[in-house]
């Protein structure tokens, strides 16, 4: 017996939302399955199910995987782009400026550990990322290199016992040094946790300046977004 109209399941259908909406949804349902898989992994099927809608709903914001995958790296670059910019002090003047390096390289510790699966995007770039994707990174690096270094002189100015450092150098040092240990927290966040990795820096920064003391670092307060 064929089952009548009444018994046969209803179609889901996705709610309609205007396309702005329905983009960051999808977006936001790509990002929540990567954290769980590597970017070669993500298939439209999971995305469409993440985000509760049927594959014809995501094909037509997205017309192919890759124009979901090139969207979706984008808006996480410029998202860590942001948070990197909330990292970095805003005034070093009355500051001393080893406390601000080392509350910076603290709070960008700190961002990677609440946004993983971002920076694992962004620090352990994935092999199958499109070369224009590599190429907005580079150009990222590039700025924020450029106005860690404007700070490192603005540092130095006030540091008469550094007058002969190299400016750049430390700023690219010190960048990657940062780098360095938020690759660490997001790919093996439990060979390096949180606290092996601040009370490196912090063994670092006391190299520098006996001085420096744990409370003399500025509280943090980086965007967690």
């Amino acid at each position: 017996m064929t089952a009548t109209r009444e018994q046969r399941p209803r179609r889901r259908y996705a709610a309609r939302l205007p396309p702005e909406q329905r983009r960051a949804q999808l977006l936001d349902a790509a990002f929540a399955v990567l954290g769980r898989m590597e970017l070669h992994e993500l298939s439209m099927e999971a995305v469409a199910h993440e985000a509760g809608v049927g594959k014809p709903v995501l094909y037509t914001v997205f017309k192919t995987r890759a124009e979901l995958v090139e969207a979706l790296l984008e808006r996480e670059r410029e998202r860590g782009l942001e948070q990197v910019a909330d990292t970095l002090p805003k005034d070093l003047l009355g500051a001393d400026p080893l406390a601000a390096a080392l509350a910076t390289v603290e709070a960008f510790v700190g961002v990677t550990l609440a946004n993983p699966t971002r920076w694992r995007l962004i620090l352990a770039t994935p092999a199958s990322a499109p070369d224009e994707y590599r190429a907005a990174l580079r150009a990222s690096r590039a700025d924020v290199l450029e106005r860690a270094e404007s700070l490192v002189r603005v540092g130095i100015s006030l540091l008469p016992q550094w007058s002969e450092m190299d400016a750049g150098l430390l700023a690219s040092s010190t960048l990657t040094l940062a780098e360095m240990l938020g690759r660490l927290a997001v790919s093996e966040p439990d060979e390096y946790p949180r606290e092996r990795l601040e009370a490196y820096v912090r063994s670092i920064f006391t190299l520098l300046t006996p001085t420096l003391t744990v409370s003399d670092s500025p509280a943090r307060g980086a965007s967690s977004r």
